[in-house]
């Protein structure tokens, strides 16, 4: 692929990586249950991890999946492919197979890295994609590997690779990643982010953080498919430091906190959920704090009483509020510190290098303090959605993206999210779109309506609630037997946990379902969780 820009003025994170395996080479980059990656070995095994997917036919502008719990090898893939010209694809490895099979056949990709636990689930998609050619399979290298044809271990690959790599001039503006996100029609699109808007997007970002030497050490406490995960990965990268990164799985306050102190993070982004039960561990007031710069929440709003205590508990850090999706690379708009309580419930102002407007359905601007959609522009901001130029055209139409979030802007020019026009559920950290929950509800032989809101949960934030019409008034479905039919299609988070049976929905003059009337009266229409879990 050729670039406008001189090889001399490109910079792309494969760039931004080996650059530091020449200037700091000892430096630790990554760091995560005991292993570590100086850059310098980082660095080198970037390259032989490309010379193996060249091996295997990766080119320049093929797809790589991967799908494998956070990892030090999960960080080498992102790299590999971008040294590569390649674009990345993670892939949420909380999926069902069908829906890992629609995003493989959708990107099209040539080759995935697939952690060893998730193997199963990888080759019931594998049936239904015929592009992938082969897969690298990480942490099996102990067992055996079912289809020596087309799997190699993922170490074997690497020690079997030339270890050096023929350079590539890969474009700035060339696509880097697809991150899937999903959409009102229930089906996920592939948000494609360029080497570009990443860079953008993480130069942006330290000029609201901090001065860059201030925050050497990154904790990434998120799944590293997320958007969120990756920005904060880049991020590290781009200043040399050092990125710890947290296990998958259950998230332990007492353990978050010990790593912290001993990693002497600077750095730390986590729901409002996680924060609170951080500063609940009995001794966090007692530990040594002295390197903690930013403390960071999004995904959900904090209260008062929140921030209050996360000033208490950790009184040097500076509070850091972000919001945005993964279509704006990660941020859009940041609340500092001192608003945080001035200006509480506020997600901030506009990143830098973000102009954004509110706007009504016929894109003028609604007059101040009125509701309208928020809609962006600027340099971070995706190329499009992959393969979806009908998609890709309804979300620039007028010439800005629209986020699809409804909000209003006080005389200050603080931005409140009012609602979602996309109907998105936020529980634990995770989106979930009702169309696509609705979509396999509605399938159930007991169903013959359904609409999926969120209502509010102590615990997540937010949980689902499927508003059901039944097919028959004597046999209406229970919550159990809607549970088993959404998990064989659906990602376990996703499942409804709550569940009303009504005779009716309500529906205004053209037809559709009022959400909001359902939203509204959710606590009476389920006021106790019918399950645990």
């Amino acid at each position: 692929m050729n670039s406008a820009l001189p090889a001399s003025a490109r910079m792309t994170i494969s760039d931004q990586l080996a650059r530091h395996a020449r200037s700091v080479p000892d430096a630790v980059a990554l760091r995560m249950d005991g292993a570590e990656r100086t850059y310098r070995r980082l660095d080198a095994r970037v390259d032989r991890l490309a010379s193996a997917f060249r091996a295997r036919g990766v080119d320049e502008g093929d797809r790589v999946m991967v799908m494998t719990f956070n990892s030090l090898e999960m960080v080498e893939t992102f790299f590999a492919c971008a040294r590569l010209g390649a674009i990345c694809v993670p892939i949420n490895f909380r999926l069902h197979a069908h829906e890992v099979a629609y995003q493989l056949s959708d990107s099209g990709a040539v080759l995935a890295v697939v952690d060893a636990a998730l193997t199963e689930t990888f080759a019931r998609a594998w049936k239904d994609a015929p592009t992938v050619r082969h897969c690298l399979v990480l942490g099996a290298d102990d067992e055996p590997i079912a289809d020596m044809d087309r799997m190699d271990r993922y170490e074997d690959a690497l020690r079997d690779a030339p270890e050096s790599l023929p350079e590539v001039a890969v474009d700035l503006f060339a696509p880097a990643f697809i991150m899937y996100t999903s959409g009102t029609t229930g089906r996920p699109k592939g948000a494609v982010l360029t080497h570009y808007n990443l860079l953008i997007q993480t130069m942006s970002r330290f000029a609201h953080f901090a001065p860059p030497v201030d925050c050497r050490v990154w904790l990434i406490n998120t799944p590293l498919f997320h958007i969120g995960g990756l920005a904060a990965l880049l991020s590290s990268i781009l200043v040399g430091g050092r990125t710890v990164i947290a296990k998958s799985g259950r998230f332990d306050p007492a353990e978050t906190v010990d790593l912290l102190e001993r990693e002497r993070v600077g750095y730390c982004f986590l729901v409002p959920a996680q924060w609170q039960a951080v500063c609940d561990v009995p001794d966090v007031k007692d530990r040594d704090w002295s390197a903690l710069r930013i403390i960071s929440w999004g995904a959900a709003p904090a209260t008062k009483d929140l921030l209050h205590t996360m000033l208490e508990t950790f009184p040097g850090a500076k509070l850091l509020s972000v919001f945005g999706q993964t279509e704006s690379s990660a941020v859009a708009t940041v609340l500092l510190g001192e608003d945080a309580l001035r200006k509480i419930g506020s997600v901030g102002t506009p990143l830098l290098n973000v102009e954004v407007r509110i706007v009504d359905e016929h894109m003028n601007d609604v007059p101040q303090g009125e509701v309208g959609e928020i809609v962006y522009r600027g340099p971070s901001i995706m190329t499009g959605y992959w393969n979806k130029p009908a998609e890709t055209a309804a979300a620039f139409a007028g010439g800005w993206f629209h986020s699809g979030d409804l909000v209003r802007q006080d005389e200050d020019g603080y931005i409140y999210v009012v609602d979602r026009l996309k109907d998105m559920i936020i529980s634990g950290g995770e989106n979930i779109y009702s169309a696509e929950v609705e979509e396999a509800l509605a399938a159930h032989p007991k169903v013959a309506e359904v609409a999926v809101v969120g209502m509010p949960d102590e615990r997540w934030g937010e949980t689902p609630l499927a508003v059901v019409v039944p097919a028959s008034e004597s046999d209406s479905p229970t919550l159990d037997e809607l549970d088993q039919w959404c998990r064989s299609r659906l990602a376990a988070y996703k499942v409804p946990r709550r569940l009303a049976v009504v005779s009716e929905l309500p529906r205004n003059a053209s037809g559709k379902v009022r959400k909001h009337e359902l939203r509204e009266r959710a606590p009476s229409l389920a006021p106790k969780p019918e399950r645990s879990g």
